[in-house]
């Protein structure tokens, strides 16, 4: 009895249709970043373990319950890559960058895990575009990001993006808010979800955003961070908030928003959609000033965010966005009858391939007839048969599979008239 496996839950493959509307998207990202001056850095699939302990947070529900940790044979911990800012923080310290002319911007495209519960837009295996800039602590590299990203979604076409903005503040007026957030949620300590209770010791921030409901119901009246700001965290966020109106950037302040990861310091924002279901962020960020020092490196100001590509693409399928349009890329097929005609196909299929053509022959021996049949399956918009006739007059027809339509050329000089033809 053969065994018939499958993916493992939470992971899915890319097919070949989906491969190329994914390409198209990432080729779109990538033109964006280039413009803003942002070049692609990549880093290794797996780090050590305390890089995302140090950084991420080792009370973060990421460290705690989701990342795949193993030993390697020398006993090391390591860990496959939950998110992708520690990992690019550790590339640029330890290559150098950092020390270089600043601001550094960075951008990369991975793979990340998280074992977590599989749904709509989250995976066990998920793939992260993200932006990171370093060097500055001005409120306008802050207001640069989000409009990076704003800008990259209208250029992908999407609607009914949101976005929403918050300050957390830092390490001074947080600990204040954080003081005057236990106080509060001690007095509902019996009602608090089991997760809950475990952050108010550990990372109270994380309480006002649970998505329990009756947690949900008693962060309405918690205090509120933008209360608790000090004067240099207040005025950095106003001016954030100035830049974006210049920019005639649209936006909603929600004091709930933390994100999950323990680096953020200062502005966090996330753009939310409504054909998310439930998850509705597909991208978020912030500033994460003390990061680079926390890593190893000098201090320096960094800020960034992230976007899940598969949660990107549920949007804009939802939306039925134009990019999401498998397109078959054949621009001529070229069959043959017989050994002779074969090896002439071969070599004009080359020539045309090298003139920057997408050429298809025929591989398994099939009959005219079915020859094109396939050549209209793959969409091909040319096709031609060679055959004794074809090479013996030296002249073949040539069909337009959309109109029907037949021109022809001679073989001799098959692939200059054919440019010249379809140009």
């Amino acid at each position: 009895m053969k065994y018939k496996f499958k993916a493992p839950r939470g992971t899915q493959d890319i097919l070949p249709n989906q491969s190329e509307v994914l390409q198209k998207i990432e080729r779109k990202i990538f033109e964006i970043a280039k413009r803003f001056g942002f070049s692609e850095l990549r880093v290794p699939t797996f780090e050590h373990t305390e890089l995302f302990t140090r950084s991420v947070g080792d009370s973060t529900d990421v460290v705690q319950k989701e990342m795949f940790t193993f030993e390697d044979r020398g006993g090391r911990s390591l860990s496959l890559r939950p998110e992708g800012t520690a990992g690019v923080v550790r590339a640029v310290v330890e290559s150098g960058l950092i020390n270089e002319s600043l601001p550094l911007k960075v951008c990369y495209l991975l793979s990340c895990f998280r074992n977590e519960r599989p749904q709509a837009g989250r995976l066990k295996e998920f793939h992260q575009f993200g932006f990171e800039l370093f060097g500055s602590s001005s409120p306008v590299a802050d207001a640069e990001i989000i409009s990076l990203i704003n800008y990259l979604f209208e250029e992908l076409g999407l609607l009914n993006i949101k976005l929403e903005l918050n300050s957390i503040g830092c390490s001074s007026c947080r600990g204040k808010y954080i003081d005057a957030l236990v106080d509060y949620y001690k007095e509902y300590k019996n009602d608090l979800c089991e997760t809950c209770l475990d952050r108010l010791d550990k990372n109270p921030m994380r309480l006002i955003d649970c998505k329990n409901t009756t947690c949900k119901e008693i962060s309405k009246s918690a205090p509120k961070i933008l209360d608790y700001l000090c004067d240099e965290c207040l005025d950095h966020f106003e001016n954030v908030k100035r830049f974006l109106d210049e920019q005639e950037i649209k936006y909603d302040i929600n004091p709930y928003i933390v994100r999950g990861l323990d680096y953020y310091t200062r502005t966090v924002f996330e753009f939310t959609s409504t054909d998310l279901g439930s998850q509705s962020t597909v991208c978020g960020g912030g500033r994460y000033d003390g990061l680079v020092e926390i890593i190893g490196g000098k201090s320096v100001p960094a800020l960034g965010c992230g976007m899940g590509i598969e949660r990107l693409m549920l949007i804009m399928e939802a939306q039925k966005n134009p990019l999401t349009v498998f397109e078959k890329q054949c621009d001529i097929y070229i069959g043959n009858i017989g050994v002779a005609a074969l090896e002439v196909c071969n070599v004009l299929a080359l020539k045309l391939r090298k003139a920057g053509f997408c050429v298809q022959t025929d591989l398994i021996g099939r009959s005219v007839k079915a020859q094109m049949k396939y050549a209209d399956k793959i969409g091909a918009k040319y096709a031609c048969i060679i055959g004794d006739s074809e090479i013996e007059q030296g002249k073949v027809l040539i069909k337009n599979m959309q109109d029907g339509e037949n021109f022809e050329v001679l073989l001799e000089n098959f692939v200059d008239k054919f440019i010249e033809k379809i140009q």
